[in-house]
């Protein structure tokens, strides 16, 4: 797969993980806030929370990998993204960085024991290779 040199991504981490979002897909990062629980929703739905008068969905990352929970720490971020139109939080451990990948290729079978669908592909830099998640898989329930 060859690379624009357009797309620029983010990397968020999730313990010693590291994976990728499209900047494009980013609409900003905050710091962690004040999540409310909603009862019967997905289980790594998180609750909602309320950013500049606007009620957004929270998804937890480690628990739709099913990585384990661990304490909100002062690198603990929510990135709000845009999908299909509404805004949705991701909480991540941290957000490391904007990098370009030298290259991507499709994604294996089986990354960090994490299901391949929910990644576009890995990519490579001079931090090794990064997932690069794909936005659609994961957010379905």
């Amino acid at each position: 797969m060859d690379v624009s040199q357009q797309d620029q991504y983010i990397v968020i981490e999730l313990g010693t993980e590291k994976y990728a979002l499209k900047i494009s897909e980013v609409y900003e990062i905050i710091k962690m806030q004040k999540i409310t629980a909603v009862p019967n929703s997905k289980a790594f739905l998180e609750g909602v929370t309320n950013i500049r008068g606007k009620i957004v969905p929270i998804v937890s990352l480690r628990k739709r990998f099913r990585l384990g929970e661990t304490s909100v720490v002062h690198k603990t971020r929510i990135v709000v993204v845009n999908h299909h139109g509404e805004m949705i939080g991701i909480v991540v451990d941290g957000v490391n960085r904007v990098l370009k990948f030298s290259d991507i290729q499709p994604s294996a079978e089986i990354v960090s024991g994490v299901d391949s669908s929910y990644f576009q592909g890995i990519g490579q830099s001079e931090e090794g290779l990064i997932g690069i998640l794909n936005l659609e898989h994961v957010l379905a329930g």
